[in-house]
């Protein structure tokens, strides 16, 4: 009976670090979307921005510094615990939020989306590996997916930045403000409320610790590359669809700034959580059966993304290109929620973080590299076919290389 109980209780424990974090990725992803839905209203005001070369450079620069302290954001969370990491991101985070609606020229900007990117950088790699470390293998993919539902719904959000924007009382400078304020009380909360997962807790330091050993096996290690890759190559396209997609959909079909954020990203990420929950439940059922059942549903995801990019880039409607914008969705959802899974399957837990924070390095730096790129080819007036074309080829090495990874066997133990 003891053991029921306490079998019950761990299980409302897992679930409640889920819906702590729920608030915390939502407003992880909020300014992101905010900042891309209110493209217009922010290079009106802030005059110097000047070209579409600088805004992507500005989106960019936030991924590079994002992406380059992601692994040192994992191997914090390792050594020192992925609660303290988390309640310190979001503080951080939100007073920068917060500065956001401060900025008058181009080069404050610029720098305090820097300051975003170092502040927001230790979250994901935190927030997965808790819930990695909270649940087992088979509700793992679930609760990953139901923490990434947040993140959909922080960009949907965003997306109607465009109305705030465009409204005389609200303007978008109080927008960030907002959002920073709420992060910030919400911060003292979950440092009371959260718990890190008892297994961790009793883990001896030196086992959880991340180090340089720990950076040299993951690197070696072609099961992990192999993700790595995969983690990147999608997230190419992914990447240009928040970011730029409000400013392609108001230039194409002639749509106002408020309607152009939410037709870009409301319906797929409606999708997108949809994608989550579906692909985890699936992963979560199919991996009782085969180690590699994640990486089979994830490879699903993937593909569907094929034909979304090839149908947005060529959409000669509003309608078409929204309709496949929610073929991403569905796709991106069910590619989500499985990377971390399929990550426990290849590193140790007291390396979880530390390898997430590795992918991002490299999923996210690729990322700025693709905003840039796509701005400069803006300006030289590239088709979006001809862009949208080569990231659907991108997705289809990607689906080849996910089939190629082997994770291990999960044991009875994990599920």
């Amino acid at each position: 009976m003891g053991g029921l109980f306490s079998s019950r209780a761990m299980w409302r424990t897992a679930w409640l670090a889920v819906l702590l974090l729920w608030p915390v990725a939502l407003l992880n992803y909020l300014d992101r979307q905010m900042m891309a839905s209110m493209k217009f209203s922010v290079m009106q005001d802030i005059a110097d921005i000047g070209s579409e070369a600088n805004w992507g450079l500005m989106l960019g620069q936030f991924k590079w510094v994002y992406a380059f302290l992601s692994p040192l954001g994992g191997w914090v969370a390792d050594r020192f615990g992925r609660k303290r990491t988390i309640v310190a991101s979001l503080a951080a985070w939100s007073a920068v939020t917060w500065l956001t609606g401060e900025a008058t020229t181009y080069r404050e900007l610029l720098w305090i989306r820097t300051a975003m990117g170092f502040s927001e950088a230790f979250y994901i790699p935190a927030a997965l590996a808790l819930i990695s470390d909270h649940h087992a293998a088979a509700t793992r993919s679930r609760a990953v997916g139901v923490h990434q539902m947040a993140i959909y719904a922080g960009v949907m959000l965003g997306g109607f930045g465009g109305y705030a924007a465009d409204a005389p009382a609200i303007g978008w400078r109080t927008a960030f403000h907002a959002a920073g304020v709420a992060g910030l009380a919400y911060a003292l909360p979950l440092a009371l409320l959260l718990r890190e997962a008892p297994a961790r807790e009793e883990m001896p330091t030196a086992a959880r610790a991340g180090s340089l050993g720990v950076i040299r096996d993951l690197l070696t290690s072609v099961p992990f590359l192999l993700l790595m890759a995969c983690f990147t190559l999608p997230a190419l396209a992914a990447w240009v669809v928040r970011d730029w997609m409000p400013a392609i959909l108001k230039q194409q079909f002639g749509i106002g700034q408020g309607a152009a954020g939410v037709s870009a990203s409301l319906y797929w990420n409606i999708a997108a959580l949809g994608g989550a929950m579906l692909g985890g439940w699936i992963a979560d059922r199919w991996s009782r059966f085969t180690p590699r059942g994640r990486t089979f549903a994830s490879a699903i995801g993937i593909a569907l993304l094929v034909p979304a990019l090839y149908g947005v880039g060529n959409a000669g409607s509003l309608g078409m290109a929204v309709a496949f914008l929610i073929l991403f969705g569905l796709g991106w959802g069910i590619f989500d929620c499985n990377n971390m899974p399929i990550l426990c399957q290849i590193a140790a837990p007291g390396a979880r973080a530390t390898g997430y924070g590795l992918m991002n390095l490299v999923s996210i730096s690729c990322g700025g590299v693709a905003d840039l790129g796509f701005g400069r080819m803006r300006d030289a007036q590239v088709p979006l076919n001809v862009i949208f074309t080569a990231f659907a080829a991108i997705a289809v090495l990607a689906v080849l290389l996910m089939l190629c990874i082997r994770p291990r066997a999960e044991t009875l133990a994990q599920r």
